[in-house]
């Protein structure tokens, strides 16, 4: 029965089927709607960005440069800064007792002046950022807004110094960095301050002779020469001085390679005035009426 006849061809029917796709749900319609509103909030941060005035735009800044905690804890922002470069100062957030942060807030900048300053240090901040050596410093500047103006200090580490031992012979990395802010703070009206810092590390003959007061003196005299090379008017200038090892950084040892350090203060009009009178804390309408 099952076989064929010579010459005969068996035949076979194919039967296609219908196989109907599994139902894959609408998972694609939630994913498709988070993307579309994703966008729509992109398009509206976008056209609010676009028509809000410089001063909007600072404040906006502002607000999300204030660390959570800092804002919650109703802190101060003046050295609450997240930026990768490190700030300086006391941590308002752990400023203890509602007098001591009202006092901080007494003895802050006008704001114009602050805005000013604050435009200026993220100028710097970007400046270091887009260069690939300048960038190697960047825990090596500090930025604190002080009621005289903006502090910069630049620090030395164990691994990488800003001058040579004893010495007040640049590294080129310093001097690239100094050069770098020169024509920044020549843009701005505001006169400039420079103070030198040791450690506590001696020379042999003690102060009788070359001591750490003379070569603190002669590395802020060296950044000086360096802004002015860097294209900063030498009119800016107000005040070079030596500290020594007397002023070191709060909580750090006085031998700590922290304490060598240069400390650039771009100061406010009212600064400038008193250091021009004697350092005498007068008013500032009152020095401008002499």
């Amino acid at each position: 029965m099952n076989s064929l006849a010579k010459g005969e061809r068996r035949i076979v029917v194919r039967r296609s089927r219908k196989v109907h796709a599994a139902h894959h749900g609408g998972a694609w319609k939630i994913a498709l709607a988070d993307l579309m509103t994703a966008l729509m909030a992109l398009f509206l941060v976008m056209w609010i960005v676009s028509n809000a005035s410089p001063q909007e735009l600072q404040g906006l800044a502002e607000y999300f440069r204030t660390p959570l905690a800092v804002a919650l804890s109703k802190g101060d922002r003046k050295s609450a800064s997240t930026s990768v470069i490190p700030g300086g100062g006391a941590d308002p957030a752990h400023v203890s007792g509602e007098r001591a942060r009202v006092d901080l807030r007494s003895q802050r900048l006008p704001d114009d002046v602050r805005r000013t300053l604050m435009e200026l240090r993220f100028r710097i901040e970007s400046v270091i950022q887009r260069d690939s050596e300048l960038w190697e410093l960047r825990d090596q500047v500090r930025f604190e807004m002080t009621p005289e103006g903006l502090r910069i200090q630049m620090l030395d580490t164990e691994q990488r110094s800003m001058f040579q031992l004893g010495s007040d012979r640049l590294e080129s990395h310093m001097r690239k960095l100094i050069r770098a802010m020169a024509p920044l703070l020549n843009e701005l009206p505001n006169a400039v301050s420079i103070s030198g810092h040791t450690d506590s590390l001696n020379y042999a003959a003690g102060d009788t002779g070359y001591s750490n007061w003379e070569l603190s003196a002669d590395r802020a005299n060296a950044c000086r020469r360096e802004l002015v090379a860097g294209g900063l008017n030498s009119e800016k200038m107000l005040r070079v001085i030596g500290m020594g090892d007397r002023n070191p950084i709060p909580g750090s040892h006085p031998g700590d390679a922290v304490n060598r350090r240069i400390s650039l203060l771009v100061l406010s009009a009212d600064a400038a005035l008193r250091i021009r009178a004697g350092g005498r804390a007068e008013p500032l309408h009152a020095l401008q009426e002499r």
